[in-house]
């Protein structure tokens, strides 16, 4: 008990006394220092006293599938700082591997009373995953907001990339430079992101049935994209259109160990423009998520529910701009 007032009371920036008082419901604390109480406990993962369990804190989960892709990170300094601003503590949950999963967090944060919820990239992007854990959250009425693209059922406010429009950008960039056979690494089947990058692709080439070979499907892992871009480099493709930046540096690992050269031989254009993509070689061509603009506005929406202001239901879509770096040339011959 000691140890636990002495942790709230450091993270409250209030003596151990006033923690005391807190904890125990008593007069003489301004609501102000009872908050900043309340919400270090939820932090340090103490539970909170029964007779204030059924108080939210100003406490919001941003729940990411991964912290390796350095776009996630880069959300996450968005957020976490634009829910500083507006007075909310932000709780990161990361999933790993063999570790917490989507559902386990959801459960938890559910225990610590948030006030709200962001995801990013969670299974509400895949079609054939359970859904369970997110109508949880709805049957308590909690707010929460989507980043990029998800399944339409389920009804929560959604902050995403243009898909569509970034595909337009990546393959009008590929044909000016003449390139005729061009190809996709995508996420996995059920991955919406990836269905609506498809359906663009479809349109803007005049895909038909025959142009499925130019489509390979993977992880969202170098190794996964090595595998998949191998298959369309042997096909004769010359430029590559991939769903990540992630993906993008697989497919270039791809066609070197084919002893193709990139961009000489091969074009490869990725998506997010995530750090450290100036410094890859060569340097990435690649279409940029909006993530300052986008973290803001999940931000807003979430901030607007918990208020009570309102809830907007339809999906923000948010333009991306193509950033032409080393990974793209004219095609071969030209």
């Amino acid at each position: 008990m000691t140890k636990r007032l002495t942790e709230v009371a450091k993270k409250a920036g209030v003596s151990e006394a006033t923690v005391s008082r807190v904890l125990n419901g008593r007069d003489g604390v301004s609501e102000a220092t009872r908050t900043a109480v309340l919400t270090a406990l939820d932090v340090l993962g103490y539970e909170r006293p029964t007779k204030l369990r059924g108080e939210r804190a100003r406490l919001v989960g941003l729940v990411l599938p991964e912290l390796q892709n350095p776009i996630f990170p880069a959300l996450a300094e968005v957020v976490t700082g634009t829910l500083a601003q507006r007075g909310y503590t932000p709780a990161l949950c990361a999933r790993t591997i063999g570790g917490v999963s989507e559902m386990d967090y959801v459960e938890m944060l559910l225990d610590h009373q948030v006030s709200g919820v962001i995801f990013a990239g969670g299974s509400y992007a895949l079609a054939d995953a359970r859904h369970d854990h997110y109508r949880r959250l709805t049957d308590r009425g909690l707010p929460v907001v989507l980043v990029n693209a998800g399944v339409d059922e389920l009804g929560f406010p959604r902050v995403s990339t243009d898909d569509a429009v970034a595909v337009e950008q990546a393959y009008g960039h590929l044909r000016s430079l003449g390139h005729e056979r061009i190809g996709m690494v995508l996420g996995p089947e059920g991955h919406v992101p990836s269905r609506r990058k498809l359906d663009a692709m479809v349109r803007v080439a005049g895909w038909g049935e025959d142009d499925a070979e130019c489509v390979q499907r993977s992880s969202f892992s170098m190794e996964g994209a090595r595998v998949a871009a191998t298959k369309l480099v042997e096909r004769g493709v010359t430029g590559i259109i991939c769903a990540s930046d992630v993906l993008a540096l697989g497919t270039i690992r791809a066609a070197r160990r084919l002893g193709r050269a990139v961009p000489t031989d091969i074009s490869v254009v990725g998506f997010d423009d995530s750090a450290f993509m100036t410094c890859t070689d060569p340097p990435l061509t690649t279409v940029r998520q909006p993530i300052e603009t986008m973290g803001q506005a999940a931000v807003d929406l979430l901030v607007t529910q918990i208020e009570g202001v309102g809830v907007l239901q339809d999906e923000l879509l948010f333009e991306p701009e193509l950033v032409v770096r080393g990974s793209t040339a004219p095609a071969p011959g030209r």
